[in-house]
C-alpha cells in the first residue's frame, strides 16, 4: 500500500505529537483527544485531527480519545521508526561528536555506526563506541557497512566537495547541517537543516511577543 501524501509542514509536526505523547504514556496517560493533544502543543485542533486521521485508523472512544500507545505505534511507523537505517557522522568537529554521542537516534531508527574526518587526531579513535575513520575510506567502507544516510557537519568550503564523495559511494540521503546548497543530483536526498534560519524565526518570535507584552 502506497504512503499517503503529506505536506512538509505536517511531516514536521508529527514528531511533536510522537514526543509528546510519550510523556504521556510515561505519566501513565492512556488515552489522548485530539483537543487534548492540539491544547498540550499549542496547536489548532483541526489541524492535529486532520494529521492524526492520516497515520492511524484508531477512530477512538467517546469522552476519552484514542488509545496512547497505539497512537506511538501508529507514528513510529509512519515515520519509519520502526525500520532501522544506519547513518555515518562526515565531519567529527563538535557538532559532528555530539551526534555520535547522542544514543536516543537509534529509538527512532538512526542507527550512526561510524564517523568520518581528516584530522589524525580524531582518526582511528572511537567516539562512544563508534570507529572514526579517514575520509579516503569512504568509497570502501559505505557499502560495506550499509549505510544508506550521511549526516554532514564539515566546513562550507568542503561541503559540497564531500557531498560528491558521498553520491559515488552510495549515499542516498544527505542530513545536511553545513550552510551552503549542496548539488547531489536527482538519485540523492538531501535534507537541509539552517540554523541561522531557525534562530531567525525564534527571534522574530520572540521580538514580536515581547512588543505584545509591552
Amino acid at each position: 500500500m502506497s504512503r499517503p501524501s503529506v505536506s512538509q509542514r505536517q511531516l514536521e509536526r508529527y514528531p511533536l505529537y510522537l514526543s509528546y505523547l510519550l510523556e504521556c504514556s510515561k505519566n501513565s496517560v492512556k488515552y489522548i483527544s485530539s483537543s487534548s493533544l492540539a491544547k498540550g502543543l499549542g496547536l489548532n485542533e483541526e489541524k492535529v485531527r486532520k494529521d492524526l486521521q492520516i497515520v492511524t485508523r484508531s477512530k477512538g472512544i467517546p469522552n476519552l480519545g484514542r488509545e496512547v500507545k497505539k497512537l506511538i505505534y501508529d507514528l513510529e511507523t509512519f515515520l519509519g521508526y520502526h525500520h532501522t537505517t544506519n547513518a555515518v557522522v562526515i565531519g567529527v568537529g563538535h557538532l559532528g561528536e555530539a551526534f555520535m554521542d547522542f544514543d536516543e537516534f537509534k529509538s527512532r531508527g538512526l542507527n550512526i555506526v561510524a564517523g568520518f574526518d581528516v584530522d589524525d587526531l580524531k582518526v582511528g579513535f572511537n567516539i562512544n563506541n563508534k570507529p572514526v575513520y579517514h575520509i579516503d575510506r569512504l568509497n570502501d567502507l559505505i557499502p560495506s557497512l550499509d549505510v544508506r544516510i550521511a549526516i554532514l557537519t564539515t566546513p562550507v568550503k568542503v561541503a559540497q566537495n564531500v557531498t560528491d564523495l558521498l553520491v559515488k559511494a552510495g549515499i542516498k540521503g544527505i542530513w545536511n547541517f553545513t550552510p551552503t546548497h549542496l548539488n547531489a543530483g536527482d538519485e540523492v536526498i538531501v535534507e537541509d537543516v539552517d540554523l541561522a534560519s531557525s534562530f531567525a524565526v525564534l527571534s522574530y518570535k520572540l521580538d514580536t511577543k515581547f512588543k505584545e507584552v509591552k
